[in-house]
């Protein structure tokens, strides 16, 4: 067995909450019986891999039995051994390219899941010491098929969201207990994290998919994230909020990405993307320039959303919606860490995510999420129950162009205006109708001649096509060619319309004819 070299400091100057953790942890182990499976939250940023570093140490001085750490990614491999050798912790990595020949010299193994069900099933790993198993990231219920193998060992779970990756396979199912740590919201107000400013952009996503794991398919996804409309609401949210900023940008499909990377480089902004296909050098070289420039930004497919830790991080933007809780909160914490002179972060949210959960940070009853998953996720608003509380905004820019407008002649109510029609017996096509009259007026009153107003028609898309979409679910009809379509045709009547009625309406508005060229 090796030794470990007792004069050299090891370890890590623990906060209280963290030191708190270790009691209710050890105290339940003490008195719990063989095989109990114990689950504890942590916010993403709290430490948990220190307190289960902690927790490994003090175990393997107080019980002549071994621990086993899992993880599902090598790149939390790596780390999880680099910070239990900083508690003096020796350790073997167990990973596909591992020899097994030095096995009975550790006391510690840090394992991939796969890997690690590979070597059991193979039955070449003895784990007949382990007395203590530590999942890390525990919400992947990847890990619950080896549980077969540890009928004997005390298993602690850690995550900082006790919600399944497999909805069909709840955590109390296969744990026995919950200890639910710090909220973020205290940790904050004692400086452990930073305060996340969140600006979120309303979207249109009742065009999006949901797949068979509960979230929204890649193919719809990449349908709707990769359009010009989309590209240009991203680009100016960053414009606008992030600018400057070292940027994670995450998206739902590589195409996505790479969309979003050619539209920030033609705008000028320093940019890189990186997915799982590249390879370790150059994705080592990528977040060595990350790290090393102040303002560049990464677009990604969700590849950092665990095992990447860079505090210097300023900005998230989330291009992308999801129906996961914890893929939201994976997501924002990595711009949570705290840094001398970085106390807040900014959250763009591009995917109605702060409609769906409410805001990072906010006072969730884990303990009940534990017990009745089911109960919280049926209570999600639908996409349709977010957008109809939404009210489309003209970008700040265009609505300086349009100063002729009072606000409340800015919005037009689809669907009041459908109902209306409906029940006045005329046909739905009479709301395009009307939602055209109104459009050009807009711009005819901010408009000295017909040019400028089509001009200006030009920069009413974002409008023009939230529109179209509360339309279509008005009539029940929202194929993507039926809604192209109908952008299109609306475009061209609206130009139409205003060509045929410029001096009408002119007139109407000013009481007078517009001025002669």
């Amino acid at each position: 067995m090796r030794t470990l070299d007792t004069k050299k400091k090891v370890g890590k100057n623990l906060y209280d909450y963290q030191k708190e953790a270790l009691y209710r942890i050890f105290k339940i182990f003490e008195n719990a019986p063989e095989n109990y499976h114990l689950l504890y939250q942590l916010p993403t940023g709290g430490g948990k891999t220190v307190i289960f570093s902690e927790i490994t140490r003090q175990f393997l001085k107080h019980h002549q039995k071994k621990v086993l750490i899992m993880t599902h990614r090598i790149e939390l491999c790596k780390q999880t051994a680099r910070m239990l050798g900083e508690f003096g912790v020796d350790n073997k990595i167990i990973d596909s390219k591992a020899s097994l020949d030095d096995q009975g010299d550790y006391d510690c193994f840090v394992a991939m899941v796969e890997t690690l069900n590979n070597r059991l099933n193979d039955d070449i790993l003895d784990i007949s010491d382990v007395g203590l198993v530590i999942i890390d990231e525990a919400h992947y219920n990847s890990f619950t098929k080896l549980f077969k193998f540890f009928d004997k060992s005390f298993i602690l779970g850690v995550t900082a969201t006790p919600l399944s990756s497999n909805i069909k396979m709840p955590m109390k199912d296969n744990y026995d207990e919950l200890i639910a740590g710090e909220s973020i919201a205290t940790l904050i107000d004692k400086e452990y994290l930073a305060k996340a400013n969140i600006y979120s952009y309303n979207v249109g996503l009742t065009s999006l998919e949901v797949g068979a794991n509960g979230d929204y398919t890649v193919k719809s996804s990449e349908d709707l994230y990769t359009n010009t409309n989309m590209l240009s609401k991203l680009l100016q949210a960053y414009e606008e909020r992030a600018k400057g900023t070292k940027t994670l940008i995450f998206n739902n499909g590589i195409n996505t990405s790479l969309y979003v990377y050619d539209t920030f480089k033609r705008a000028g902004h320093p940019i890189a993307h990186l997915d799982n296909t590249n390879t370790k050098k150059e994705r080592d070289a990528i977040l060595k320039w990350f790290h090393e420039t102040p303002n560049a930004i990464i677009t990604s497919v969700s590849i950092l959303t665990t095992g990447f830790d860079e505090p210097s991080v300023q900005s998230i933007i989330l291009n992308r919606a999801t129906k996961s809780l914890t893929l939201y909160y994976q997501m924002i914490g990595r711009g949570s860490r705290i840094i001398p002179g970085k106390s807040t972060f900014n959250v763009i949210d591009l995917g109605n995510n702060f409609h769906r959960f409410g805001p990072w940070g906010a006072d969730l009853d884990w303990q009940k999420m534990f017990r009745a998953p089911n109960f919280y996720l049926d209570n999600l608003l639908t996409d349709e129950d977010i957008e109809n509380t939404f009210r489309y905004e003209l970008p700040k820019g265009v609505r300086e162009e349009f100063g002729n407008t009072k606000e409340e002649d800015l919005y037009f109510d689809v669907k009041k205006v459908y109902i209306d029609a409906i029940q006045s017996g005329e046909s739905s096509k009479k709301v395009l109708e009307r939602s055209i009259e109104h459009h050009a007026k807009m711009c005819i009153e901010n408009s000295e001649d017909i040019f400028d107003a089509l001009i200006l028609a030009k920069k009413l898309g974002g409008d023009i096509d939230d529109r179209i979409h509360r339309y279509s679910k008005c009539i029940c009809k929202s194929t993507h060619n039926f809604i192209d379509w109908l952008q299109d045709d609306y475009r061209k009547k609206l130009n139409s319309y205003m060509r045929n009625n410029f001096d009408e309406v002119y007139e109407q508005i000013h009481g007078h004819p517009p001025p002669e060229e």
